[in-house]
């Protein structure tokens, strides 16, 4: 008797009609078109598609040993890499894979194949391949981009603000103004991308920001000041969600979440060396009469202007369109393509619902708004770095306040980052090893909160190498916010939703930036971070410790 548990699942009714294909030279399964006489909405056939999806028990096939270390020469045992690394899927069942054909107009279709079968031999060295094209070049542009966007920390260390006749309330303003239009830029902008291409998107910005980066070096006052803050601000707000959405074409949902840890660990690289460039750049005050900050500016703008110009180089639009007038080769053999769409495509066949320079028109945006189930995870996100990002925006200032000199307040605020970035690392590797996020999602506020209340308790006639120790520990918490993209990612079942739900969930980070941005006001001076906060202030970020949690806690056990 046929066990029911094993028992095959109930399709619904097959569409009326036939998928038309033929092969091509290299054997890969073209589709042609699909040929229906009862059409059905694109609501009813993502129903039929999710439920055949829930009814699959599919096993995923696990690598015998992690990519970046085929890197290196390995003593003892080699791992059987002859092992076939196929994916199970929905493609394997002909019957199911009729309503998961990727759309006629799908970039690398003549690369699908649902019969191919590779090892793991050839898919690790595949996957570090694209580290190398694809990941390095991310960890590189958002280091650019940190970089313009967090120098006004240490220009703050040189008397930017006494320069400029600008008061810490001007400086509140300007980050307030920076963050609402980096806010509103971020769905406009990753619609654009998604429409023209990441690959032509993100340089074209990237180009724009450093010029207006580097004009910096001209500020005259608070209106200048303002209006700068307000550009960078709209062109650097869709740089993240277009990243995000440019990673998803070349990595699966297992493997993005660890790319963008490293993608975000360039944003701690940046805080780690932007205070060692600051230290020499800021030495420049009084060549040709300018102060040190102008110069930091305006050197900073003209290498974030070099990385723009060679990401138009650099970046593909996908992993079959690699081939340029200037890289006639290309990035890939016809193999490894075909071995890098069917790993996509037998992870989420749902990436090959939209062409990647297919506009998300409003009724699409409005169905992918309606995911109310992605909203738990926004709300996640505006709310988990509220305690950290007051001391962590003030930390050289504030550094500086409580007795440090101005490079050694640069400097010192290096240990958090480094410790962070491992942390961070850490946590969003064992999120994918164990296959959790809430719990260590509520682990990462855990850490904060006995370090808030160590600053409330802080008496002021402490010595400053104690405040510096709790300062450290603060900002060295693991931040779940790879994990959380990740984890949004994964849970869009559609291109669509995904390009909406990579912008919705930063703009909701944003907004929890410019609560956190405005937490310390001028007569919290000298000291920020430490005991002469107002109780209040620091109440509301240990109660936010809190409804982080309950958000987390309902979203797991929804």
């Amino acid at each position: 008797m046929a066990d029911p548990e094993k028992a095959p699942p109930q399709l619904p009714p097959a569409p009326t009609g036939e998928v038309i294909a033929k092969k091509s030279q290299g054997g890969a399964l073209v589709t042609e078109a699909t040929v229906s006489s009862s059409t059905s909405d694109d609501e009813d056939i993502q129903a039929v598609r999710q439920r055949i999806l829930e009814q699959q028990d599919l096993k995923k096939t696990e690598p015998p040993v992690l990519p970046i270390t085929t890197l290196f020469r390995r003593k003892g045992p080699r791992p059987d890499l002859d092992a076939i690394a196929t994916q199970p899927s929905v493609y394997d069942d002909p019957e199911v894979a009729k309503y998961f054909q990727p759309m006629p107009k799908y970039e690398n279709l003549h690369r699908f194949d649902p019969s191919a079968r590779w090892t793991w031999g050839e898919e690790l060295p595949l996957i570090n391949k694209l580290d190398w094209k694809v990941t390095l070049w991310a960890f590189i542009a958002f280091f650019a981009l940190d970089l313009d966007r967090g120098n006004i920390s240490q220009a703050n260390t040189d008397n930017f603000l006494e320069d400029l006749g600008l008061t810490t309330n001007d400086f509140n303003l300007g980050n307030t103004v920076f963050r609402l239009s980096f806010l509103c830029a971020e769905l406009p902008s990753q619609l654009i991308s998604k429409k023209l291409g990441p690959d032509r998107w993100i340089p074209t910005i990237m180009i724009l920001w450093s010029t207006v980066a580097l004009s910096q070096f001209w500020l005259t006052g608070r209106a200048s000041f303002l209006a700068t803050r307000a550009l960078l601000g709209m062109l650097q707000g869709g740089f993240i969600p277009d990243v995000i959405l440019y990673l998803s074409y070349f990595f699966k949902g297992t493997e993005l979440p660890f790319r963008l840890a490293l993608f975000w660990c360039s944003l701690r690289l940046t805080d780690t060396l932007a205070p060692i460039f600051a230290f020499g750049l800021l030495r420049l005050r009084g060549v040709l009469g300018y102060e040190g900050w102008r110069w930091l500016f305006l050197i900073e703008g003209i290498f974030t202007l070099l990385v723009g110009v060679w990401s138009w180089f650099t970046m593909a639009a996908s992993p079959t369109q690699t081939k340029t007038w200037w890289n006639k080769k290309g990035w890939f053999t016809e193999r490894e393509e075909i071995i890098m769409v069917n790993r996509i495509l037998r992870d989420d066949p749902s990436k090959g619902d939209m062409h990647n320079r297919q506009a998300v028109d409003l009724k699409l945006l409005w169905q992918s708004l309606k995911d109310y189930d992605l909203w738990p995870i926004y709300l996640i996100g505006m709310t988990f770095l509220i305690p950290a990002g007051p001391p962590d925006a003030y930390l050289t200032l504030t550094l500086r306040n409580i007795g440090f000199g101005t490079f050694d307040a640069n400097l010192l605020s290096i240990p958090t980052n480094v410790i962070g970035a491992f942390t961070m690392l850490t946590l969003t590797y064992f999120s994918e090893i164990w296959n959790e996020r809430t719990f260590l999602a509520i682990f990462g506020q855990i850490w904060l909160l006995p370090t808030i209340i160590a600053l409330l308790s802080l008496p002021n006639n402490v010595s400053a190498w104690a405040k510096f120790a709790v300062l450290t520990v603060l900002l060295s918490y693991p931040s779940a916010h790879a994990m959380h993209v990740g984890w949004c990612s994964r849970n869009s079942n559609t291109v669509r939703t995904r390009t909406v739900s990579a912008a919705l969930y930063n703009m909701f980070v944003q907004v929890g930036g410019i609560i956190h941005s405005n937490i310390y006001r001028a007569d919290d001076r000298p000291h920020c971070t430490l005991s002469i906060l107002p109780q209040r202030r620091h109440m509301h970020q240990t109660s936010n410790r809190l409804s982080q949690t309950a958000v987390a806690t309902v979203c797991w056990w929804g």
